[in-house]
């Protein structure tokens, strides 16, 4: 179960005076997120049909700079980057073939 929580700050840029709000999603991973990004099918955009953990770094990163999607789809997609980014994408080998 995914135990979802958001921090809002807002915060004033000392160059524009003008506010940035910062949101932060933190949530717990379990197992079965790991099973998921094996099994879970991307819906739409240029991946349309690999898999979560098939998809590219560089299109994980430009979701990591424009926002992941809402609901469980970006929650797969944040924790795909997190792992690509932490050069751990290898350690789902495993959970591909079975």
């Amino acid at each position: 179960m995914l135990d979802l929580s958001l921090v809002a700050a807002l915060l004033v840029d000392p160059l524009f005076f003008g506010p940035i709000f910062l949101i932060t999603l933190t949530y717990k991973m379990t197992p079965k997120d790991l099973e998921k990004l094996v099994t879970f099918i991307m819906p739409y955009g240029k991946y349309k049909g690999r898999t979560i953990a098939d998809l590219p770094g560089h299109y994980l990163n430009w979701f990591a700079r424009e926002g992941f999607p809402a609901g469980e789809l970006g929650q797969l997609l944040a924790l795909m980057q997190e792992i690509d980014h932490n050069g751990l994408k290898h350690l789902l080998d495993p959970l591909k073939t079975s």
